[in-house]
């Protein structure tokens, strides 16, 4: 299969993200009681209760890996992607409690890439969705 480099883009683009999502939940999970402490400890002054900063943080690796495997393999890329925005959303909702422009900067950043991939969507290739259509 030759693909344009329209649809080249689109995969490695898919890859890149898929990859980053993955490591950032593999990385976490083997250290995740002392994750969940850091996030809790560095909210503590925000105004969201403990219980709900810590089931996030809880959360959160394993999302993160759901949606980078999901990405990886471009099994269900629409809703996985959605699913990227959602968590990028919900970091930058936490990040601007902290006042931590700098990270709601990157965080902006991920957001434009994601929206780039879905306006682009139509030109997903070597991926599993086509298996999951039927």
């Amino acid at each position: 299969m030759k693909l344009t480099n329209f649809e080249l883009a689109f995969v490695l683009g898919r890859l890149l993200l898929g990859l980053n999502f993955l490591l950032h939940g593999l990385v976490r999970l083997p250290k995740l009681a002392a994750f969940r402490a850091g996030i809790v400890k560095e909210f503590a002054a925000a105004p969201l209760p403990p219980g709900l900063v810590s089931a996030y943080a809880t959360a959160l690796p394993f999302v993160e890996g759901g949606i980078g495997l999901l990405l990886l393999l471009g099994l269900f890329t629409r809703p996985a992607l959605v699913a990227a925005m959602l968590v990028i959303m919900s970091l930058v909702f936490g990040s601007s409690l902290l006042e931590k422009w700098s990270l709601v900067g990157d965080q902006m950043l991920y957001g434009l890439y994601i929206v780039i991939l879905v306006l682009h969507g139509q030109r997903n290739r070597l991926c599993l969705d086509p298996l999951s259509a039927g």
